[in-house]
């Protein structure tokens, strides 16, 4: 005979289980989506409008990046500028001093030549 020993351990789960009604189940689950379904399409279009501003963000300070640098190649010229009209104003010293000095050698020769 068949002893209790004998019996599997799973016989009789199944039959203790209750039935699952699938019409519960996807009223359950219609339920649940209703719930939390406006707060996420919420949470959705907020976080839409905020990646789109982000790109507004990004956009408007590559701009003022972008200004920054003309900026910064704008005083680079000045300087440079500012630079060249510093050795310009050299040269200009430099030719009137030659002038000066033709001038002396001039009246040097000339004083030469009449002893």
């Amino acid at each position: 005979g068949v002893g209790p020993c004998d019996a599997s351990p799973d016989e009789g789960v199944v039959e203790d289980l209750p039935l699952i009604d699938e019409k519960a189940v996807e009223q359950l689950t219609e339920g649940l989506i209703s719930y939390y379904l406006p707060d996420l399409q919420r949470s959705k279009s907020a976080l839409q409008e905020l990646t789109q501003n982000q790109v507004v963000l990004l956009e408007t300070l590559e701009q003022e990046i972008s200004k920054f640098r003309e900026c910064n190649s704008i005083l680079d010229i000045d300087a440079l500028f500012s630079e060249a009209k510093h050795y310009h104003n050299k040269l200009v010293n430099i030719r009137n001093e030659m002038m000066m000095l033709h001038e002396k050698t001039s009246k040097l020769k000339v004083s030469v030549i009449i002893i």
